[in-house]
């Protein structure tokens, strides 16, 4: 490890960290301590505190959101972790294609995720018209809300748990065999530990994302009277006089909880790391499935169809249908709603400009967050620097928070009067928060990448004369390429249909894909903002194939 000095490294990495992360969450904190912060007074500090931890709904909005969070966790892992070690240990038929379809669910956005569950799932919906079957008492529930959300989120799992399987190989299960331990018990007591690191990090992620989404639990759990606190935060934005001290608050106690999960995670982890990579060649060879070949493919194509092909189904043929009412028949089913959207002068030309920003800030964000990703988790993982457990918090804390608080936070903090200069109302406002809200992914898959690579092989390029920079450009992004990559792929699908952010940041004249979806249904124009949603995916989806073939060849 380096020793316990800051390096100019360190310093920039740091200071992106401050600009990007800390400022906003700050804002968040002052706003919550002074209450008329917006108006720029600093009078009455905490003045609103005792009004807000005295609601009497606090107490269930918190442990609902804690419930919440921990049914999404448990069954993400229940079916992320045997599918990722499957892919990661095993010649699987079709692999990358089942990992392209496993990134679907990241591509649409999750209040269309559970729009299409409704349309699919309620009375009268497309399951019943199909079989005569509906599961509406089961949707709308907590039930239904921990199984749509767990759809869109397990795929987080999945591909730390075989990115990180695939990269230690099976050299060290292959001794416990050789020294008469049996396949399933070199699996648990060997494989499954070596992967530790990368299943923490990945179901801390999926914590965070269950406890800050809006979209699932708004549009499901409603009508069953379950609220969290997301939806607390939500009203207060919403419902006039706006209370932001009390959504400020309530952003707080989120922090806390992730926080929780947080220090779990490194407990887990510090107990749980070991070092597999170190310079020799391993084993990370394959292995035939045999007999298992057919019942493991069924495995994983029943959860692309229950995950990726359902909901997308019900996407494409909303988008496809002249009318709801006109049921699923093929004398109403239609481009129309495509060619609307294509060719109408008024919409089309804002529907492929919203396409563009949407890839464009995507793109940008990925980059972003990929880059300072490894540099942070460098820091924190590969050094001595005092502080780093601080930015390893901070570089956490933003996947805690609901979009419209981040928004929230850049507005109070970027639209003040003594900045010479400020990203607000602009685009670059948008990256600012796409950014905040998303580092967490390629941190944390980078962090426990890192946790798996000895010191030795950047200590040999030093003493061969190689600077700090040119080790990691060499030694350590080559061996942290594969996860950085996926992280950076799954931030890229995010940010590319993010909505709560945009609706509050976006100026004047800039319109992002999921903008335009939103105001297509906010107009009744259902079938144009599911054609809409169908465009998106399937440019997401061509340019995550793209990036996927040329990783391949340039392996």
């Amino acid at each position: 490890m380096q020793k316990n000095r800051w390096s100019p490294l360190a310093v920039g990495t740091t200071t992106a960290l401050m600009v990007v992360v800390a400022l906003p969450l700050c804002f968040v904190l002052l706003q919550a301590i002074f209450p008329n912060l917006s108006e720029g007074s600093l009078a009455a500090p905490f003045s609103q505190l005792a009004t807000i931890f005295g609601d009497s709904d606090l107490p269930e909005l918190s442990f609902n959101t804690l419930r919440l969070g921990a049914c999404v966790v448990l069954l993400s892992a229940a079916i992320g972790i045997p599918l990722g070690a499957l892919r990661g240990l095993f010649k699987l038929p079709a692999a990358p294609l089942w990992d392209l379809l496993l990134l679907v669910p990241f591509m649409i956005p999750p209040y269309i995720a559970a729009l299409g569950w409704i349309m699919l799932l309620q009375p009268h919906g497309y399951i019943e018209q199909l079989s005569g079957l509906q599961a509406a008492p089961f949707l709308f529930s907590f039930g239904g809300v921990v199984f749509v959300m767990t759809l869109n989120v397990f795929p987080v799992v999945y591909f730390a748990v075989s990115r990180s399987i695939a990269a230690s190989g099976s050299r060290l299960a292959d001794v416990g065999r050789v020294c008469g331990a049996s396949p399933w018990r070199c699996f648990m007591r060997i494989t499954l530990p070596l992967a530790t690191p990368g299943i923490a990090a990945s179901l801390l992620l999926v914590f965070a994302m269950a406890i800050e989404e809006y979209g699932a639990p708004a549009a499901l759990a409603a009508n069953a009277g379950f609220f969290v606190l997301v939806t607390g935060i939500e009203r207060r934005f919403s419902d006039w006089p706006i209370d932001l001290p009390g959504a400020s608050t309530l952003s707080i106690i989120l922090v806390a909880m992730a926080m929780l999960a947080f220090w779990l995670q490194r407990r887990i982890q510090g107990k749980h790391v070991y070092e597999t990579l170190n310079g020799k060649p391993g084993d990370t060879t394959l292995r035939a499935l045999g007999l298992w070949r057919w019942p493991v493919t069924a495995l994983f194509a029943l959860t692309i169809l229950i995950a990726t092909c359902a909901p997308l189904f019900s996407i494409v043929i909303t988008s496809l249908m002249r009318t709801l009412s006109g049921g699923l028949h093929t004398d109403n089913l239609s481009l129309v709603h495509f060619a609307t959207i294509l060719t109408n002068l008024s919409s089309g030309n804002a529907a492929l400009r919203a396409l563009g920003v949407s890839m464009a800030l995507g793109g940008a964000t990925a980059l972003i967050t990929g880059v300072l990703g490894v540099l942070v988790a460098y820091c924190v993982v590969k050094t001595k620097m005092r502080g780093r457990l601080l930015l390893d918090t901070l570089s956490t804390m933003p996947n805690t928070l609901p979009g419209i608080v981040v928004g929230v936070g850049l507005i109070l903090a970027w639209n003040q009067s003594f900045w010479p200069v400020t990203p607000y109302n602009t685009w670059a406002i948008l990256l600012l928060a796409y950014c905040c809200l998303l580092l967490p992914y390629p941190v944390r898959y980078a962090s426990a990448a890192l946790a798996q690579i000895g010191d030795n092989m950047e200590a040999a390029a030093r003493v061969h004369g190689a600077n700090l920079q040119r080790a990691l450009l060499k030694i350590l992004l080559p061996l942290l390429a594969p996860s950085v990559l996926a992280s950076m792929l799954l931030v890229f699908a995010i940010a590319s249909r993010e909505l709560v952010a945009s609706l509050l940041l976006a100026p004047t004249g800039i319109q992002t894909a999921s903008l335009f979806i939103w105001r297509q249904f906010e107009q009744g124009s259902v079938g144009q903002g599911m054609a809409m949603s169908v465009l998106t995916i399937l440019m997401t989806t061509t340019v995550m194939i793209g990036v996927t073939l040329w990783r391949q060849r340039r392996t």
